[in-house]
């Protein structure tokens, strides 16, 4: 009896943090030019090793693009930081700060200029809050670029989530199959989804992932372009969340999952 009191105890207190980490902090750090990135810090468990995801939004988003989705991340187990990239406006009632500087400050605010915001941020989670498994999650140009960014250089995250990508950069003046050829060494677990009628955007990049746990989920309905595929508001989301949360059970196993997610 006192030994499942304790566990009940024990459940309560890791169901409390987590509820406490749903209620983000916003943080800032510099991105590679010196451009002030804004960010929101969920930080829902006290161990450094709890993995962690860095969440990039799409195009005209912000980090509001996570208010719901990062919390159920918390409740699984997972510290994030949800990230304002200068190429984003808006989400949910929250305004893209880091947008909002570059534009104030001239500075260009492309997808590809975006990537340096992102490669900071997984350098920065990295240093400051992640010393377990470090998980890159995009949405729209920034699954394309979370990929790309840790097939060039795979030290930056553990694994990969990517909601919708595709070959967004041709004019921008990169190749047609520059996400594919980008990803010829990634290694590490992958994660691919997207709306039903967007798998022809994804498939020839998927098949150029070697890694062993790569996988992929196509909803039966027509689902949602992008992350926000997971907002409860959309009857198909349970089934998203089924599928992406498999892949992060399977790949980074947290151990202080809580009751509820």
């Amino acid at each position: 009896m006192r030994r499942c009191a304790v566990g009940t105890l024990l459940a309560l207190a890791l169901a409390a943090r987590a509820e406490e980490g749903a209620t983000p902090k916003k943080v800032t750090f510099a991105s590679e030019d010196g451009l002030t990135v804004t960010a929101d810090l969920y930080l829902a468990h006290e161990d450094a090793a709890t993995p962690f995801i860095v969440l990039f939004h799409q195009a005209r988003s912000s980090r509001g693009e996570y208010r719901e989705i990062a919390p159920r991340l918390a409740r699984l187990g997972f510290n994030c930081l949800a990230v304002d990239q200068r190429s984003g406006a808006k989400a949910l009632e929250v305004d893209n700060e880091t947008a909002q500087r570059a534009a104030e400050q001239e500075k260009e605010a492309s997808y590809l200029a975006a990537r340096q915001d992102m490669v900071a941020a997984l350098r920065h989670a990295r240093k400051t809050w992640a010393k377990g498994k470090l998980i890159a999650w995009g949405s729209s140009y920034s699954a394309s670029l979370a990929l790309e960014i840790v097939g060039a250089d795979a030290t930056l995250a553990d694994g990969v989530v990517s909601f919708s990508p595709g070959e967004y950069f041709q004019k921008l003046g990169k190749a047609d199959t520059w996400i594919r050829d980008s990803v010829a060494g990634l290694a590490c677990p992958v994660f691919i989804t997207s709306a039903r009628k967007e798998k022809p955007m994804w498939e020839a990049i998927y098949e150029a992932i070697p890694a062993e746990g790569k996988r992929c989920y196509v909803p039966e309905k027509d689902g949602r372009h992008g992350s926000s595929a997971l907002w409860s508001r959309f009857d198909f989301s349970e089934d998203y969340w089924k599928a992406v949360t498999a892949f992060l059970r399977t790949h980074f196993v947290p151990q202080k999952e809580t009751e509820g997610a």
